[in-house]
């Protein structure tokens, strides 16, 4: 299913209907009263310095349109399209100049709290720790997809997703920016007891273009937290087993862990977590093909192996994370020290800090910087590394 022609037909019908809109009253009120157009534009500074490899560095502005329609007869539209000027393509940076359609869908909201998406779609679930957009990054990662979520239980959402292509964060010709899927995804959530949100999934990823990629996992995650006056206390716990699937040549089991507790108090917190990608004895790794890596195990990016986020030997994170709040200076520090789930492997250790500060409502500026260092050498993450990244944003 390639959704390029779809959004070109969307967008063309979008064209041809608003010329008419004067006369027909529905269509004036879906099209121009009852829609919506947001503007975004995020300018990057990025440096990277890879100790024996290189140092690099490149400025990029990523320009964002979004319109969405009202509805009629409960349909809707979404057009958004991002454009991104760089100053130069760097092989340590991962952030490209292209102009692409970024959403493309037909939504239809349905009976019985019921929403259903067909064309190119953001899917976020979770924490992204599984399936995610890659946001961060100035590429989003989206999908071609049918999607539908239920919410007529209360505190209960239900979600299904086909996935046709993976649209990746790397530019147009670079061979590596779609995957052909026929993957599967569920997700259901409930959220309707005090002391726990409980999610429990099955995605089902059979990768047409890299077979390494397919896998089928099925977890459960728990997450809440419990207020003692000021102090507020969080914990989330989660597990997942995952085996191969469609054409993977390699037959294996592996489990994924999580467990975390944290303390909040006024504008401060603080977060201890132990995650583990486990290793089916060397032979091969849990792999999370579809997640917000960026977000996870670092912020240098050491641990994305090609975008399976494991290698055989597995991957062990135990982290600490900082947060503060001062006169909406929004700050973080975090520290991770990683280790191999199987074979005794010291994989490094990395800090990392972090600041936003929002203003005149439109705007932020953002400021972050990651250290890697000290990982055995002879593996391919063993580069000490260095990372800071200066952000200005607006959303109109």
């Amino acid at each position: 299913m390639k959704v390029h022609a779809l959004t070109l037909a969307v967008l063309a019908s979008l064209a041809s209907t608003a010329a008419t809109a004067d006369t027909v009253d529905p269509l004036k009120k879906a099209f121009i009263d009852d829609s919506k157009v947001k503007v975004q534009f995020r300018l990057r500074f990025e440096d990277v310095d890879v100790a024996n490899v290189d140092q690099e560095n490149q400025t990029t502005l990523r320009t964002r349109l979004n319109y969405q329609t009202g509805d009629i007869y409960k349909l809707f539209a979404v057009a958004e399209i991002d454009d991104v000027r760089s100053t130069d393509n760097e092989p340590l940076i991962a952030d490209y100049a292209y102009t692409q359609i970024n959403q493309g869908f037909i939504g239809y909201r349905g009976p019985a709290e019921t929403l259903a998406k067909f064309g190119r779609q953001r899917i976020l679930l979770d924490n992204q720790r599984f399936v995610g957009g890659v946001g961060f990054r100035q590429n989003e990662q989206t999908y071609d997809a049918f999607s539908v979520k239920n919410t007529v239980v209360e505190g209960l959402t239900a979600y299904y997703a086909y996935v046709a292509t993976v649209n990746r964060i790397f530019p147009e010709g670079s061979g590596k920016e779609e995957h052909e899927n026929e993957t599967n995804l569920v997700n259901i959530n409930y959220s309707g007891l005090d002391f726990a949100n409980i999610t429990g999934y099955g995605y089902l990823i059979d990768n047409q273009d890299v077979a390494a990629f397919s896998s089928d996992t099925y977890g459960i995650r728990a997450t809440g937290d419990v207020k003692l006056d000021a102090l507020k206390l969080s914990y989330e716990a989660e597990f997942a087993q995952q085996s191969e699937a469609g054409d993977n040549p390699v037959s294996y089991s592996a489990s994924y862990y999580k467990l975390g507790a944290g303390i909040n108090l006024a504008s401060f917190g603080f977060k201890a977590g132990y995650e583990v990608l486990g290793s089916d004895d060397g032979k091969a790794g849990f792999i999370t093909p579809l997640a917000t890596l960026h977000a996870f195990n670092g912020w240098t990016d050491k641990f994305l192996f090609g975008g399976k986020g494991n290698w055989d030997n597995g991957l062990v994170d135990a982290h600490v994370i900082l947060t503060a709040k001062v006169a909406g200076l929004k700050l973080l520090a975090k520290y991770h020290k990683f280790d191999s789930d199987f074979g005794d492997i010291d994989m490094g250790q990395e800090w990392g800090v972090a600041a936003t500060y929002p203003f005149a409502k439109h705007y932020s500026v953002g400021v972050k910087y990651a250290s890697f260092s000290g990982a055995d050498e002879g593996y391919s993450f063993s580069n000490d590394t260095d990372k800071l990244w200066l952000t200005l944003q607006a959303k109109y």
